[in-house]
């Protein structure tokens, strides 16, 4: 199914734009969503705000686990989802506003991230916030930086789209974007740790994330806001993408690039274990190896030997190891802690 806008000049010189909200907090829905619009809604303005719960979304080249404090998104059940568009790891929480465009390419030369983001910016400025552009596709308030934007083309359709620091827990930000620097090496651009900031402490305390969001909304749109819903038909198809690549382990940790990872722990009764490991495009184990003071009876290659071409994922790990004494090769360990230590 696809769909058509009538773009059209506003009396004042404004075009008119359609406006859609996703009525849903899924990160997985929404980036489905998202996709959706992208690639049937074939033509005029379209701009969507939308809200995640929690959640790290990675970027389309990233390697999830290189991006990701596995340990910290698990205990506090972070939802962890591959977005489309290229860029770095963001955090998401319910004290962000995100913000899509979706359009006609036109001059590619003038739709560049920039470009979305200085419009974003002077809506800010309305509104008291000194917001500037830096970098490639950050906004920044006095050096803080407080939004990132990334964008993609399909077709003759291009979609823009960043996450605004509203009131975001800026401490989450930093534990679940935080691996250890020693045991992760890539064949990908690693995030940049930024220093980050809220929008919130520039304004006026008493405004709450939904006055914030219908200013902004009113500031970003300089003609008139044509609302549109979605029909019963398009939901289900949008749910039915959200559930076969979003929520799918291929999509968000094997799509990512081949790399090298090493992990380690100290298990009492056992001693230091470190675990070497290649893992290819597609999220499967190609090499392996144990080092460490670590004490065992079992050869540790005739375990890796169980692992080779097995994919970095719970379920398909505990499927290769069934039936396996761990104690044995790892005095002291059971299974559950060793996938613990391959999956932190």
């Amino acid at each position: 199914m696809t769909w058509r806008v009538r773009r059209f000049e506003h009396g004042g010189g404004g075009v008119d734009m359609i406006y859609m909200e996703t009525h849903c907090t899924d990160p997985c829905y929404n980036l489905a969503f998202e996709e959706y619009q992208l690639t049937h809604c074939t033509g005029g303005d379209l701009l969507i705000l939308w809200q995640n719960e929690n959640a790290v979304v990675v970027g389309l080249n990233q390697n999830t686990a290189g991006e990701i404090n596995s340990a910290y998104v698990q205990e506090h059940q972070i939802r962890v989802v591959r977005r489309m568009t290229g860029g770095g790891a963001v955090y998401h929480d319910m004290g962000n506003l995100n913000y899509s465009f979706i359009t006609d390419v036109g001059d590619l030369g003038a739709m560049s991230i920039a470009h979305f983001s200085e419009r974003v910016c002077r809506a800010l400025r309305y509104m008291g916030v000194p917001a500037e552009v830096s970098g490639k596709n950050d906004i920044v308030v006095n050096g803080k930086k407080v939004s990132g934007a990334a964008q993609r083309l399909y077709g003759k359709r291009i979609l823009h789209h960043g996450c605004l620091l509203f009131r975001s827990d800026t401490g989450r930000i930093a534990a679940a974007l935080r691996p250890d620097p020693f045991k992760f090496s890539s064949k990908s651009t690693k995030s940049v740790q930024s220093r980050v900031g809220n929008i919130a402490d520039y304004l006026p305390p008493s405004l709450t994330l939904e006055d914030f969001w219908r200013q902004f909304l009113s500031l970003l749109c300089e003609g008139e806001v044509v609302p549109r819903e979605l029909s019963r038909a398009e939901h289900s198809e949008i749910e039915l993408l959200a559930e076969t690549k979003y929520r799918t382990w291929e999509w968000n940790y094997g799509h990512s690039p081949a790399c090298s990872i090493r992990k380690e722990r100290r298990v009492e009764g056992c001693g230091k274990l470190e675990i070497h490991m290649d893992v290819a495009r597609g999220g499967d184990i190609t090499a392996l190896s144990f080092y460490g003071d670590y004490f065992g009876n079992g050869d540790g290659q005739e375990l890796a030997g169980r692992l080779i071409g097995v994919p970095l994922e719970e379920s398909a790990l505990r499927a290769a190891l069934e039936g396996v004494d761990i104690g044995h090769y790892f005095n002291a360990m059971d299974l559950d802690t060793f996938l613990s230590i391959l999956l932190q």
